[in-house]
């Protein structure tokens, strides 16, 4: 059993006693202290096999500091074991010792990390800016870092389409961004700026001011009633409804309930015709056999006239074909005769 299998229940006992780890999505994650960076490398690579490295960076977490990750992996007996060691270090001193000695693919990984979060790796040779320009000032990828570029134009969700530009016209709170301070705070216009302007408030209600009357449902009803205030003394009349069927379900529809039973003197409601006593297992009326003709007389049932512009009642083929002549077969008995003569 490898040692990696144990993990992460093991991870104090492999790591150190002040290091924990997790496991999700196929990624088994290990925490460790700063102290711990460096040797919670090697055991990684001597120990559990994960000897490629695959990348390293780091994210900042608001109030607690920078989080450096290494990713790396095993590849012992052709089977992938991804493991993800991770150590905090704070704002105020982002500083962590290089993993070159361990990792030498680690040397770009840290160069990145350094200009684009300002955590600064000891003993890195050549610890330089990769990707961004030299007068570049600042880390981008830190959340208090400011977009200066939204600070000198205008966000595009500042002003509502086809709003006119009027500085004094009172108008809504401008939403900013994530990084984008006050342009009166920061920035080229830093205190030249007047203060945004505020909506006028509104007035309260004086004292003993009624509300207006609110409209009854007569007046609902009819827009050109006038609206009158309900009476508060007078009782609240109950709208009629109408009566709801007491018939439960077991009883069945009011078309199957019995008849009611005639009073004498009134007139009898015509009867119901009887309702069709054939199952399903009978079959339609129409396939139904028809009733024998009666005996010592003909079927008089008439045919249903047939329609002279419906083609299926008259069926022909689309090409007629020529029929055939009979050839005239020869007279035999006149043959016979004129050979007997000969």
């Amino acid at each position: 059993m490898n040692l990696y299998d144990t993990l992460p229940d093991a991870a104090a006992t492999v790591f150190g006693a002040e290091a924990t780890g997790s496991s999700a999505y196929d990624v088994l994650t290990v925490d460790v202290p700063v102290g711990s960076w460096i040797p919670s490398l090697e055991i990684a690579r001597d120990k559990l096999g994960c000897t490629y490295f695959d990348w390293l960076s780091a994210v900042d977490e608001p109030g607690t500091g920078f989080r450096i990750c290494a990713h790396v992996v095993s590849l012992e007996n052709h089977r992938v074991r991804r493991l993800l060691l991770r150590t905090t270090v704070p704002h105020s001193a982002p500083s962590l010792p290089s993993a070159i000695a361990v990792y030498a693919g680690a040397e770009w990984h840290e160069r990145e990390t350094f200009e684009m979060f300002g955590v600064n790796f000891t003993d890195h040779p050549h610890l330089v800016p990769l990707l961004l320009p030299e007068n570049f000032e600042g880390h981008p990828l830190r959340k208090d870092f400011v977009l200066a570029a939204r600070v000198a134009k205008a966000w595009p969700g500042a002003k509502e389409p086809g709003e006119t530009h009027d500085p004094d016209a009172p108008k809504r709170r401008q939403m900013l961004p994530p990084g984008v301070p006050d342009p009166n705070d920061w920035g080229p216009l830093k205190g030249q700026l007047p203060p945004a302007p505020t909506r006028p408030t509104r007035a309260p209600r004086r004292d003993g001011a009624t509300p207006p009357p609110r409209r009854t449902r007569a007046a609902a009803t009819d827009p050109t009633a006038p609206a009158t205030a309900p009476d508060p003394g007078a009782p609240a009349e109950a709208p009629s409804r109408p009566l709801r069927r007491t018939r439960s379900v077991t009883e069945g529809s009011a078309s199957q309930a019995p008849a009611p039973e005639s009073v004498p003197g009134e007139a009898e409601p015509p009867a119901r015709p009887p309702r069709r006593t054939r199952s399903a297992s009978d079959g339609s009326a129409s396939q139904a056999t028809p009733p024998e003709p009666p005996p010592g007389g003909a079927d008089r049932r008439r045919a249903a006239p047939r329609s002279a512009d419906a083609p299926w009642h008259h069926a022909k083929p689309a090409f007629e074909e020529p029929t055939a002549e009979p050839k005239a077969k020869p007279d035999t008995d006149t043959d016979t005769e004129n050979g007997g003569d000969a």
